[in-house]
């Protein structure tokens, strides 16, 4: 088994909606704002290499939305899918899985693109993965949540005749070597793959669990999140297990740190050490 990191770009997001309650003068000395109070956060995906599959976990923003969209979303940066993709000796229709842990516009963009008047699966030769109820949730967005399930991203796959869904149950199975856990805080049935004895340590893909490493004390808990109760009840038990089985935690959305473990600090559990999955 080989893991991957997948760059395709950055974004920006207001540094309010990104971290809830906690007040502006601590966020951000984490993540600093611009002076339109926008933070910068990575779109970096995983792709797993794993009994003859080459497994793609989200997708990132993708490219094909309008210039309205792109002017509240600010994509930038030099990395792209493709560019990745290429820098590890492999293209998009190499990818036998694509993973979705969830089908906010951010995490799912990239799985579809246009090709002359239709959208099309971008990865042409992939299965794609979600689960049937978070699936529903998705077509039948509630009002707060419904701008960031987008129609283009979503009509489209099912379309294609390439999805798939995962049985929503406890540490199911989607490889040998890889489990998903679900969480119900952020949205309704997100799926974090959890890969299991990757050079003896277990590696969970955060999603939006966990997007930058600054969310890891409690209350650094989004206003995006659906259910941020739910939200905190997951945190606290997913830390404690993570810190006494010395997980290595993969984020989606950190601008500047990919993975780190946990110890336990003054002040609670928080990061030990910073590092990349191909210093391991």
């Amino acid at each position: 088994m080989k893991l991957y990191t997948i760059n395709t770009g950055y974004f920006k997001l207001d540094g309010g909606a990104m971290f809830g309650v906690v007040p502006k003068t601590l966020w951000n000395k984490l993540n600093p704002a611009d002076e339109n109070n926008l933070c910068s956060f990575a779109l970096r995906c995983l792709l797993i290499e794993d009994d003859g599959r080459l497994i793609l976990v989200d997708t990132g923003l993708g490219n094909k939305q309008d210039a309205k969209f792109f002017n509240h979303y600010y994509l930038f940066g030099d990395d792209s899918m493709d560019k990745s993709l290429a820098a590890h000796g492999f293209t998009r229709d190499d990818i036998t899985d694509v993973f979705l842990t969830h089908l906010h516009f951010d995490h799912c963009g990239g799985a579809i693109q246009i090709e002359g008047n239709k959208m099309v699966p971008a990865f042409k030769n992939a299965t794609y993965w979600s689960n049937e109820k978070h699936w529903q949730w998705a077509i039948k967005p509630n009002d707060r949540e419904k701008a960031s399930f987008l129609k283009e991203n979503i009509q489209p796959i099912q379309d294609s005749g390439k999805l798939k869904f995962i049985e929503t149950r406890e540490d199911i199975k989607f490889t040998n070597n890889i489990t998903v856990r679900f969480v119900f805080g952020h949205t309704d049935s997100m799926m974090l793959p959890q890969i299991n004895n990757y050079k003896g340590k277990t590696v969970v893909f955060m999603a939006d669990l966990l997007p930058t490493i600054a969310h890891i004390p409690i209350p650094y808990v989004m206003a995006y999140d659906m259910f941020p109760l739910t939200t905190l009840q997951e945190k606290k038990a997913f830390l404690q297990e993570a810190q006494q089985q010395d997980f290595i935690l993969f984020f989606e959305h950190d601008p500047n740190v990919e993975c780190c473990n946990l110890q336990i600090a003054e002040r609670g559990i928080r990061q030990k050490d910073v590092f990349t999955l191909a210093s391991l």
